[in-house]
């Protein structure tokens, strides 16, 4: 049955999920503690989150910092939307998931770990909202409930504030982060782009550019930023490893694979905005990108580098009413890779490559419950035997090329502002080079087809 997706015992395991997840949460006020803080429903600040509309922008810019007025006396802790802000403000996430691969035929199953079991997938707290006025912050412990290992995730800490005249309007801060572009106020950019889950035990392509990930829980920055008259976004930043007096930015990731940067990465970002029909519409086009000298050995920091220049364009579109959200966002990055040090060193074959991505999706809510999105993304570059291919089943790639491309299909049921449904499908064209025998084990691209299902719950 290894090529089937066993559809009756998936919708057992299924009903499963959704049901464990709606008795985990029978107390009505269970919603996340920024809502808590400002008193707005989860709807008023995202599409559907984590996507962010207009005012979820503006509160971002904010740093985090608005909250409603207290009518009686604060509480330290608390998770009731009718009750005065708390003093601390916290929340919790949790992750039911369940991951079907098409075919894991004559592959060892090691490389399909929990296949078709229910798991804990994640299990997260925050610290999310207001520390004093001007200064806020957004930060994220995380348990992996398959690898049995807890860490640090995103953060974003904010110091901000706000200058008005008569023909002049701007949002300004600084941020402290630990990912790049964590601190982006739109979700088209890598770190708060869809899909927003998918399964982390299915396999995924070889390849991907360094901003997309490949520093994220491993660095730290610090930008200023600034939204002038509700049009032009500007950020700039300086990224170096997390270590030193800077390792709780990377508390509990691995010390043997985390990057290595040599000296400051500068990192910049500009968007154009416009709203119109009082934030019904609007429209967002940028650029961004980072310059990055990497050692090839993160045990080793020592001799040459390895540079990495990524260069962004992305674009998103927002339509929200209560009855109808759609959402469009278009992402392609460029990266230009000098390897002299991993080439010098037996790490790739060639001195220097180029890797391209694209991502698009469009989304639609109905009645802000009913959810459908559909995903195209493809990855381009020079082939590198060495760079992209390990030699074995399922994850090699027998051509050393990085191409991979494919769908994803997403459908989802929010029956509580909490708590999502999800069941995603992806749907690839091309793995790690080729659409058939792309390892060179006769595995064909479609046979990494993955059927993922969710259960997310917001606390």
């Amino acid at each position: 049955m290894s090529r089937d997706f066993a559809l009756p015992a998936i919708v057992n395991r299924f009903a499963w999920i959704a049901v464990t997840t709606l008795l985990s949460s029978i107390p009505a006020h269970a919603v996340p503690s920024f809502a808590r803080q400002t008193g707005f429903e989860c709807v008023n600040c995202h599409l559907s989150w984590p996507e962010l509309t207009p005012l979820g922008r503006e509160f971002k810019l904010g740093g985090y910092t608005l909250t409603k007025e207290a009518n009686g006396e604060r509480p330290l802790f608390s998770f009731k939307t009718d009750s005065p802000p708390p003093w601390v403000p916290v929340a919790a996430m949790l992750q039911l998931s369940l991951t079907n691969t098409r075919n894991r035929a004559d592959a060892d199953p090691s490389q399909f770990p929990r296949n078709n079991d229910v798991v804990l997938q994640q299990a997260s707290l925050f610290y999310a909202g207001r520390i004093v006025d001007h200064l806020g912050a957004f930060a994220q412990w995380t348990y992996d409930g398959v690898a049995h290992h807890s860490s640090i995730d995103n953060v974003d800490i904010r110091l901000a504030n706000h200058y008005s005249a008569t023909d002049t309007d701007i949002a300004y801060g600084l941020t402290v982060n630990n990912n790049p572009t964590v601190s982006d106020i739109y979700n088209s950019t890598p770190a708060w782009s869809f899909p927003f889950a998918s399964s982390s035990v299915a396999p995924t392509p070889n390849a991907s550019t360094l901003i997309d990930g490949g520093l994220g829980q491993q660095v730290v920055g610090l930008g200023g930023y600034a939204m002038w008259n509700r049009t032009l976004y500007t950020e700039v930043a300086g990224y170096r490893t997390a270590d030193g007096a800077f390792s709780i930015f990377r508390a509990g990731t691995d010390k043997t694979t985390d990057a290595v940067l040599n000296g400051a990465a500068p990192y910049w970002r500009v968007a154009l905005q416009h709203l119109w029909d009082e934030g019904t519409h609007s429209l967002m086009v940028g650029t961004y990108g980072i310059d990055a000298r990497k050692f090839p050995d993160s045990l080793d920091p020592t001799g040459p580098t390895d540079h990495y220049v990524d260069n962004g364009l992305d674009a998103q579109y927002q339509y929200i009413t209560d009855r109808h959200r759609f959402s469009a966002q278009l992402n392609w990055i460029r990266e230009k890779q000098n390897l002299d040090a991993s080439f010098d060193a037996g790490g790739s074959s060639n001195p220097s490559n180029t890797l391209k991505t694209f991502r698009g999706k469009l989304t639609y809510y109905f009645d802000r419950q009913y959810g459908g999105t559909l995903s195209y993304f493809r990855t381009t570059g020079n082939a590198d035997d060495r760079l992209y291919n390990t030699g074995e089943p399922v994850t090699g790639s027998a051509t050393g090329s990085p191409n991979s491309s494919g769908y994803i299909f997403e459908l989802d049921w929010l029956p509580r502002r909490d708590i999502r449904i999800a069941a995603q499908y992806t749907d690839y064209k091309k793995f790690n080079g080729a659409s058939s025998n792309y390892d060179g084990f006769g595995r064909s691209a479609r046979d990494n087809n993955t059927f993922f299902l969710l259960g997310w719950l917001m606390f």
